[in-house]
Formats: structure tokens, sequence, C-alpha cells
């Protein structure tokens, strides 16, 4: 399996495989499937791939009938790819590590999009327990949660646009933090979590 990042092309590739087979129960965009990754990645209990691929789609009940067995192949290689790749990053690299937000232009001005990615984390936390996480990281969570749960909806817009830009910075911080956490509580090492 290659552990190189994935290009434009693959990227833009599974963000077709994504629409194609879009239903209201599927992760939207390969942002959110990046979410979703790094949530799997770091969460304190190990997710099985049976269970988090199926998380991609809704469910069973949602899980595509591919075009081509070709198709599903490069899906599943090109999902394990960017895993494999988000992993190293987090783990032996967490400088290089950079959420994949969406961008959008608006007026001329490019906008920074975290909600889909957020979903697709909280999407992922979902899939576990995490009641091993100390109380001192729930903050981390919930600078997460902030965008990725529609009952926060109505918070995001009471924020002034420097409350929101702080937010949005905290989101990366919080996924190291929340890593660095799940990954010593499963490998059962001795290290507090802050």
């Amino acid at each position: 399996m290659k552990m190189e990042p994935l290009n434009e092309n693959e990227l833009e590739w599974l963000d077709d495989v994504l629409t194609k087979y879009n239903t209201d129960q599927a992760i939207l965009d390969v942002a959110e499937l990046d979410g979703l990754i790094t949530a799997v990645l770091s969460s304190p209990r190990p997710i099985e791939p049976e269970q988090w691929l199926v998380a991609i789609w809704g469910g069973p009940a949602y899980v595509p009938r591919w075009t081509s067995e070709k198709e599903m192949t490069r899906f599943m290689e090109l999902v394990f790819q960017h895993m494999a790749d988000t992993a190293a990053r987090l783990e032996d690299y967490p400088e290089q590590f950079e959420p994949l937000f969406g961008l959008r232009e608006v007026d001329g001005h490019e906008l920074t999009i975290v909600e889909e990615w957020c979903f697709g984390y909280m999407r992922g936390v979902s899939l576990s327990d995490w009641s091993d996480l100390p109380d001192t990281l729930k903050p981390a969570l919930e600078a997460i949660a902030l965008h990725g749960t529609e009952e926060n909806f109505a918070l995001l817009d009471k924020m002034s646009p420097e409350a929101f830009d702080k937010s949005v910075d905290a989101i990366r911080i919080a996924a190291l933090e929340l890593h660095a956490c799940g990954w010593r509580i499963r490998t059962r090492r001795r290290y507090r979590c802050r």
C-alpha cells in the first residue's frame, strides 16, 4: 500500500465517487471523509475497517452497488492510502498534519469551510467509546463538535468573526491532542494525557 499523500486528481476522483453514490446518510465529500479517518485513527478504542467503511455510506443498507469491481478496488485503495498518510502525519510528523478543510470563494474572498471535516470527525467519534477521554481533553473534542454537530449551529451564528476564526484555528490542535491521547490509551502506555 502506498503511503504518500493523494494527489489532486485522486482526491477529485474520491469526491466524484462520494457524490455518485451519495445518500442523505452518506459522507458528503473528501473533507468529511478526512475527518472520519482522523477520528478513527484517534479513537481510544480500535475501530475495525468493517465498521468505519460502512459508516462512510451511512450504514449497511446504503453501501453502494459499485459500477465495477475496478471502481470499488480503486476507491478502497485510495481510502487506505489516505488513511496511511494521515496516520503517519498524526503519529510521526504532527507538524505536517493539516485537516483537509474545504475552500469556497464568496464575493472574491476564499473562505475555509470546516463543517464537513468536523461532521466527519464526529461521525468517527460515534463509532467508538470515548469515555476514557480525560476531562482535560474534553474541550479539544468540544472544539471539533462546535463545528461538527447541528445543535451548535445557533452558537456559531452568534459568534463574532474573530471568535469564529479562533474556533477554526483550534481544530487542528484539538485533533492532534485527541490523537496523541487516543494513541496512548490504545497502546496502553503509561503516559498521562494532558
